[in-house]
């Protein structure tokens, strides 16, 4: 995603400034107004200003204890209220809605599983189901104001970010350009249906593909520094997300690290989408289940059966469950190869099933690696399992969410008159 242009109008700026002292804070915790103006290169009036207005919305607030600055007198350091804002995220799955809700530094105040059933190709009954998830976290505000250091007041929900299976363009819509898991073939303006649902003003709300949040958060679990990240997942089939220099790149129409369909054998099967071997066809659940032997499993049963029965075999060693799992990781090395050819990429990151395949996985992939590493020495491909897990899509889109209302902190409301006097 490209970045913002720089803000041109006065309120525009003000918004900027109020989310470069914000972001401050929740970076680097409490520091006088000394710091923060030496960090953002703001006026230190400038920042007194800004202070003033974002203790109003509640979402900072003074210490009394003196603390010497970095130049000039000893200031009493600002602090970050993380409740006052709540954000939330909502992912989209095929049997079920995951949901969590986390204040401003990331601490999850709550999770939810809401089954559904509805059929394919409904985006508006999604849209339903997805706004009643909504009114019930709103509802639910008032119980995340009591904290360890006593009552607060209650928070706002700021910002919902619903990530689901499907590209999703990077225009003021947020089109999901189609997303076949869900039935849904054409464009669907799913965040238009949402906010239709909901009572003005409605609360901000974005659309991010699942996977692109996923990768995201797997960049930002990383224990050591790196500019670029590849997530390949399989779930229902293959997908993923490129992370560079710290950004989701999406391309032109937000297919960007859909890696499902690179064409990893020229004389493959043919694909759903219309081209030959493309790698979902070799390394793509239900191909590895048919491979296996657990087609039958898998249709009657489901996925989780199947998966179930696959590990079983797997652990015994079993003949034809090791053939599948050898010819995914030589179709899945073909694509890394190629996808770190082009991105010059130092991580890739295996998850959904892939995760849980990864020791029948990676020795036939690092046998296939080995050649290009032998060539360029200094070429230092990492290939991991996730560190986040299942976890990782509703963590990527509660950082979305975050940064979204750090960023512009003027989304949430100045506390009420009374509130502002006792504080």
């Amino acid at each position: 995603m490209d970045p913002a242009p720089p803000p041109t109008d006065a309120a525009a700026i003000r918004r900027r400034n109020l989310g470069l002292v914000l972001r401050h804070l929740a970076d680097h915790g409490p520091c006088p107004r000394t710091e923060v103006a030496a960090a953002t290169g703001l006026a230190h009036g400038s920042v007194t200003a800004l202070v003033a207005d974002l203790t109003d919305r509640g979402l900072l607030r003074e210490d009394d204890v003196l603390r010497s600055g970095t130049r000039g007198r000893p200031g009493r350091p600002l602090r970050l209220e993380p409740r006052r804002a709540v954000v939330a995220a909502i992912q989209i799955t095929s049997e079920h809605l995951r949901v969590a809700v986390s204040d401003l530094v990331g601490g999850v105040l709550h999770r939810q599983v809401v089954p559904h059933d509805l059929a394919p190709g409904t985006p508006e009954a999604m849209a339903d189901a997805v706004a009643t998830v909504i009114a019930h976290i709103e509802t639910s505000l008032p119980g995340f104001a009591t904290t360890e250091t006593g009552p607060h007041p209650a928070p706002v929900l700021a910002r919902i970010v619903i990530a689901m299976a499907g590209p999703v363009r990077d225009d003021a819509a947020q089109t999901v350009v189609v997303a076949p898991d869900f039935g849904w073939m054409e464009p669907v303006r799913l965040r238009a249906l949402v906010a239709a649902r909901l009572p003005a003003p409605a609360v901000g709300i974005d659309v991010v593909n699942d996977a692109n949040a996923a990768a995201l958060a797997e960049f930002h679990a990383l224990q050591h520094v790196s500019r670029g990240l590849v997530l390949i997942e399989a779930g229902t089939g293959i997908g993923g997300g490129v992370v560079l220099d710290g950004r989701i790149h999406t391309g032109s129409h937000g297919i960007a690290g859909e890696p499902g369909h690179i064409p990893v054998a020229m004389d493959g099967p043919i694909c759903v989408c219309g081209a030959r071997g493309c790698l979902v066809c070799f390394a793509g659940p239900e191909a590895v289940f048919e491979a296996a032997g657990l087609g039958e499993l898998l249709r009657h049963k489901g996925s989780r059966a199947a998966q179930a029965e696959l590990l079983a075999l797997l652990s015994r060693a079993d003949t034809r469950a090791v053939a599948a799992l050898d010819t995914a990781a030589r179709a899945l090395s073909t694509a890394i190869l190629s996808i770190t050819a082009l991105l010059d990429a130092v991580e890739v990151v295996l998850g959904g099933l892939l995760s849980d395949w990864f020791r029948w996985l990676i020795p036939a992939i690092e046998s296939r690696l080995a050649g290009r590493r032998a060539l360029a020495p200094a070429l230092a491909l990492r290939v991991t399992p996730t560190a986040l897990g299942e976890n990782g899509i509703l963590t990527g889109a509660l950082g979305f969410a975050r940064r979204a209302v750090l960023s512009d902190p003027a989304v949430v409301p100045p506390l009420p008159a009374a509130a502002r006097a006792g504080a």
